[in-house]
């Protein structure tokens, strides 16, 4: 396997876990209202995502609320996945791999 691939693919399942884990946060979160602190896989999920969240509210401007970032996030998780499957795609053709 060429390495490149191997980076994008490996770029691209980091993006999926973090991306299933900010909508398993916002299930869980709608499940268990207000007490959503105090359960221990809203709290996993949390360590989980919490990198990542925290790049985005750095890198976005302060007149963003902080209760719109998780969301922000994970657009921005979903738009770099799409970005990464055409890269892959773009890679496998290069190398003429059928992927």
């Amino acid at each position: 396997m060429q390495l490149d691939l191997l980076l994008a693919s490996a770029a691209r399942a980091l993006v999926e876990v973090a991306g299933f884990a900010l909508i398993g946060q916002g299930v869980l979160a709608l499940l268990a209202g207000k007490q959503r602190h105090a359960n221990l896989f809203y709290k996993i999920l949390e360590i989980i995502t919490g990198p990542v969240i925290k790049v985005v509210r750095f890198i976005t401007p302060r007149f963003i609320l902080d209760a719109h970032v998780p969301m922000l996030t994970f657009f921005l998780l979903f738009w770099l996945w799409i970005a990464l499957a055409l890269v892959k795609r773009y890679l496998c053709g290069l190398h003429g791999l059928a992927c």
